[in-house]
């Protein structure tokens, strides 16, 4: 059996950007709609709005020629205005081929906005797609407000789609403009429409602000519509629009006998770019798209995982060009770990990998996740711990670096259960520490090795939390030896490294 074929027509250039801040350079509007295109198989991509800005409409010429000269200038398509054909002049210059006519879908709109009656409304559309239609330029038809207008108004939607049906145009547009629409009014909706008016090819245009979009796009699409709008990201004035990753999932998911065009494999790749471009983060959990929804962070889920898969559904991140990833913190369990380590090509025994699981639980209490880069550092820390005993603790210190006022460090360390604090300054805190702890050893008539080099490295790609390790390598009369301490904080950690060689000696 055929599947039936729905057309998606991105309007991230357009609608999107009515998104607060965000306004799209010539070339990244280019880069965009070549994306959209080529990359993603997108069926048509509305671009801009007429008469908008000079920019604008250098953004549009630029695009137009590209896709004139790759065959895709059809899939171009304008925003436009019943302006007695300002709008059209503005699209000739331009290059559009395609225009989608802004029209009032809703009584109210057009008796408080517009104030005139539905036949000067209409008289004065006919003239726009007649005057249109004699230079080239195809006519889609948005119904402005148009599911208040299902809501408070059929019999004036009704009217409108009486005359429209008699009229030279390609789609009809159905905007829930405000977002207001429930998905049973959805498929109550577009069931009347496509029950009444079978041979007209209808969009649905679906906002965001209950966080009902894809929802709503689910029942519009079983409901029999032709096209559907989406955003990239779900960009958009207010809640934004309904968004092309959720959406195309979910048709392919939820409802077989449809066909969609785009490349699923590719989202993840615009969305990134778009997010740059625009400079609007994609929230980490952001079905599809988001950074953090193919991590596993309970350690019970990556067990289940290496059990038949039971915390997989259909949405396996390799559809979107994305892998799957178990992250490092305080509700990890051994399986977690042993998933990051086998990526790593790394395998410790039981021993050493209940430990290692130990001590990242600890990290977690006070660091949100621990990276899969940070865990050679952590095993190279907790092996290393268990070389010696521990006699010697720093059991706590206060470091202080005022600007006008030279750093210091007041410490209490614990030697074979006798207790010491001291007190001393220093050319940086780890100095002044180092000074004080000199002073204890004194005390215990006992001299420190000599600090020769010193080292500090975090995870590629870290951030300024990432796990810092630090590393020492101290002499004394007859060797030299290293330690190395790990923690969030720099000079913490390379306290850590000192305690160690305080044990070893």
């Amino acid at each position: 059996m055929e599947k039936r074929k729905i057309e998606i027509m991105d309007t991230t250039l357009r609608d999107g950007e009515q998104t607060s801040g965000v306004s799209f350079s010539i070339s990244e509007k280019l880069t965009i709609s070549q994306l959209l295109i080529e990359e993603l198989h997108i069926d048509r991509v509305e671009v801009a709005s007429a008469r908008v800005s000079d920019g604008e409409f250098q953004a549009v010429k630029a695009i137009t020629k590209w896709a004139g000269e790759n065959g895709y200038i059809d899939r171009i398509e304008v925003l436009s205005f019943v302006d007695n054909g300002v709008s059209v002049e503005w699209m000739i210059n331009a290059g559009v081929k395609v225009q989608n006519l802004l029209t009032k879908g809703s009584l109210n709109h057009l008796t408080y906005q517009l104030k005139k009656t539905p036949e000067q409304h209409f008289t004065e559309i006919k003239q726009v797609i007649d005057l249109a239609g004699a230079n080239g330029i195809a006519t889609n038809v948005y119904l402005e407000d148009w599911s208040n207008g299902m809501r408070n108004s059929p019999e004036y939607v009704i009217q409108f789609l009486d005359f429209l049906a008699t009229q030279k145009i390609k789609r009809i547009l159905l905007p829930d403009t405000l977002g207001i629409l429930t998905p049973s009014e959805t498929t109550q909706f577009i069931n009347e429409l496509l029950g009444k008016y079978p041979h007209i090819h209808f969009d649905f245009h679906a906002h965001n602000d209950y966080d009902l979009g894809t929802a709503n796009v689910l029942e519009a699409v079983k409901a029999g519509i032709n096209g559907l709008h989406l955003t990239v990201n779900g960009m958009g004035e207010r809640a934004g629009n309904a968004a092309l990753a959720s959406v195309i999932a979910v048709i392919k998911d939820f409802v077989p006998e449809v066909e969609v065009g785009v490349r699923e494999s590719s989202i993840y790749k615009v969305s990134k770019l778009v997010e740059t471009f625009s400079g609007v983060r994609i929230p980490t959990n952001k079905p599809v798209v988001g950074d953090n929804v193919f991590t596993q962070t309970a350690g019970i889920h990556a067990d289940g995982d290496n059990k038949n898969n039971l915390y997989f559904n259909d949405l396996l991140p390799e559809r979107f060009g994305r892998k799957r990833q178990y992250a490092l913190g305080k509700t990890s369990g051994k399986a977690n770990i042993e998933k990051n380590l086998l990526e790593l090509g790394l395998k410790l025994n039981d021993e050493d990998l209940k430990k290692v699981t130990q001590r990242v639980i600890e990290l977690g209490d006070r660091k949100e996740t621990v990276t899969k880069e940070d865990l050679p550092y952590i095993i190279s820390d907790v092996l290393d711990s268990n070389l010696y005993e521990q006699t010697v603790v720093v059991d706590s210190y206060v470091l202080t670096n005022s600007m006008g006022l030279r750093p210091s460090a007041t410490i209490g360390v614990t030697i074979e259960s006798e207790q010491f604090e001291e007190n001393a300054q220093g050319d940086g805190q780890y100095d002044a520490f180092m000074n004080a702890l000199t002073k204890v050893y004194t005390k215990k008539n006992r001299t420190l090795p000599k600090l020769i080099d010193y080292a500090v490295r975090i995870a590629p790609g870290s951030n300024s939390d990432a796990l810092c390790e630090t590393i020492i390598t101290w002499e004394v009369p007859t060797k030299i030896f290293i330690t190395r301490g790990l923690d969030s904080d720099q000079t913490v950690s390379a306290i850590k490294a000192t305690q160690k060689m305080l044990n070893i000696i």
